[in-house]
């Protein structure tokens, strides 16, 4: 699998000129240093790929780098012992698209630490379904349970519903044998909730949470994308000893509520940072969403695929909120 000296790349910039994205023909020797070379099959589109692509968010830490903070492929080339050419492999955040190289490209070079050989069980192009989005939901989960969520306590709901990250956790926390409740601002895809799993889907919409410190609670437990006026309501709902598995700021990065919660229910939130996560735990995730906790409905949810070329589009619709589930995104 001898690799071509130049290779199409969607590759950002930010100078004197300002912002700019776009296919562009780079070589090997120009892609960021690492111990595995990886000949690209997929990547995926998170919200933080739009806003990097679009320069509507700072994500990247230093210019230009190319797109894609998920890649799945094959090892073209290693110093690592620990991988030989034709290894299928995958890897997730690590510094992709922020500080390094990511995996919009037909090539790219991996530091072996966080190159994770494909579990069995999945394909690559279902590991770049799952993604980021399906990384963190499982991350929540993990998390939710080892601070001492059950499912017999009730159920867990899940905001920003529809997006990639609240598809995969209804879907994940379903296969995992908990009850989940959905909350969105897109009545017309209940169905396509209820599909995934959900129990019960609320429209954001005429929520009224109450402004006591504590109101009647509803759930045993959270799994917030949004932030804001949403996460601070919730922590007035949850049943006692429930968690938050915070991932997302889609509303607000602000939170204002009180201590009660904390001090009269024993409500715990956890942050859910999957782009850092020590690889042990990376290894032990992938493994549940290779085998138990592998989305029954991921067809339902990756349901669009696209080429480098159709990705300022996709970054557009996503970041009008437009876009639902997940998108794959075939390196040709």
């Amino acid at each position: 699998m001898s690799p071509t000296t130049t290779f199409n790349a969607f590759r950002i910039h930010k100078d004197a000129s300002g912002h700019r994205a776009g296919i562009e023909e780079m070589s090997i020797d120009a892609l960021s240093p690492g111990e595995v070379l990886v000949k690209v099959a997929y990547s995926s589109v998170n919200y933080k790929d739009a806003l990097a692509g679009s320069g509507k968010g700072r994500i990247l830490r230093q210019y230009p780098l190319n797109g894609g903070i998920d890649l799945a492929g094959y090892v073209a080339e290693s110093t690592d012992p620990a991988f030989k050419e034709g290894d299928e492999v995958l890897c997730t955040g690590c510094g992709l698209s922020e500080t390094r190289d990511g995996g919009y490209a037909e090539y790219a070079r991996l530091e072996s630490k966080w190159t994770i050989p494909l579990p069995a069980g999945l394909t690559l192009r279902d590991s770049m379904a799952l993604g980021t989005a399906g990384f963190t939901a499982a991350l929540a989960l993990y998390q939710m349970i080892r601070n001492g969520q059950t499912a017999d306590m009730g159920p867990i709901v899940v905001t920003g519903a529809t997006g990639g990250v609240g598809s995969l956790a209804i879907d994940i926390l379903t296969r995992a044998g908990f009850e989940a409740h959905a909350i969105t601002g897109k009545l017309e895809q209940f169905d396509y909730l209820i599909g995934l799993g959900a129990r019960q889907c609320i429209a954001r919409e005429g929520l009224y949470w109450g402004q006591r410190p504590l109101e009647s609670a509803h759930w045993a437990g959270a799994i917030d994308n949004v932030g804001g006026d949403m996460l601070a309501g919730l922590s007035r709902v949850i049943k006692p000893y429930g968690n938050i598995a915070i991932c997302g700021n889609a509303a607000s990065i602000e939170l204002a509520t009180t201590v009660m919660p904390f001090i009269i229910r024993g409500l715990s939130l956890l942050g859910v940072a999957s782009a850092g996560t020590a690889r042990g735990i990376r290894e032990e995730i992938w493994q549940h969403l290779a085998d138990d906790w592998k989305p029954a409905q991921l067809a339902t949810i990756a349901n669009r695929e696209v080429e480098l070329a159709h990705l300022p589009a996709v970054f557009d619709t996503m970041l009008a909120g437009k876009s639902h589930g997940r998108t794959i995104v075939r390196i040709a």
